[in-house]
């Protein structure tokens, strides 16, 4: 990587074998385009990202760079050019990806309001509070993992039990929320866990690799919900 040092080239690299997103890529239903040039050393990883991403334009260019910057930039950018022109003609998205939080904590309605305002300040949006439990959502798993803990602390200091869940999916626009496969994976791995902990799945653990927060693997079987062929393994956040 031009411009940086080997100590952040290395750290970089670090990063970025920690990173294992496979599972993540079906459930992207945006227009993709993945470029690759044809002589590249990761020309095998961009094909299998490419094909597992539901109707992603996969385009090998001429060359051996991967960086977009090096080698013939025109190729890059004439494609680049030409997939946002085609975007104009097709209808919004009705999916997102979410970060869904599941946290139960007995509460009072001053309670209540604190955990509005602790959700707001890291950009959530409330689905469902209750006096016991809170149902979020977040655009960024590491957000969601921060409010999390920082809701737990407001319930030890407070002297109440907690646990708490999260997990990464994709959710309809304009459905029901509650009922969505993510909130079941986040429900289950808040049932999971013990009081004053928050567990994550596999997804959102890979997610935020390279974030700086800790996780450590609980000795489990993987988390299944019921109809559904996938599992997640879990972690749990550190303290």
């Amino acid at each position: 990587m031009r411009g940086a040092s080997p100590g952040a080239a290395v750290q970089l690299a670090r990063m970025n074998a920690e990173i294992d997103v496979r599972h993540v890529l079906p459930s992207i239903h945006v227009p993709t385009l993945v470029l690759y040039r044809e002589g590249e050393y990761l020309r095998e990883a961009a094909r299998y990202m490419g094909e597992r991403i539901r109707g992603a334009r996969i385009v090998p260019l001429p060359g051996v760079d991967h960086l977009p910057w090096e080698g013939s930039q025109d190729d890059v950018l004439n494609e680049i050019e030409q997939f946002l022109g085609r975007l104009d003609a097709e209808p919004e998205p009705d999916r997102v990806l979410a970060t869904v939080l599941v946290i139960e904590a007995d509460g009072t309605e001053e309670a209540c309001d604190l955990v509005r305002a602790d959700v707001a300040q890291f950009r959530g949006t409330e689905l469902s509070l209750t006096h016991d439990t809170l149902i979020a959502t977040f655009d960024g798993p590491a957000r969601a993992i921060r409010c999390a803990t920082t809701l737990m602390e407001l319930a030890r200091r407070n002297g109440r039990p907690a646990r708490a869940g999260l997990h990464t999916g994709e959710c309809e626009l304009g459905g029901d929320l509650l009922d969505v496969l993510p909130v079941s994976v986040a429900r289950g791995l808040k049932e999971r866990a013990q009081s004053g902990e928050v567990l994550v799945s596999s997804t959102v653990r890979d997610l935020v690799a390279g974030s700086g927060l800790v996780f450590s693997a609980r000795e489990q079987d993987p988390l299944r919900v019921a109809g559904v062929p996938e599992a997640w393994n879990v972690y749990a956040v550190a303290a």
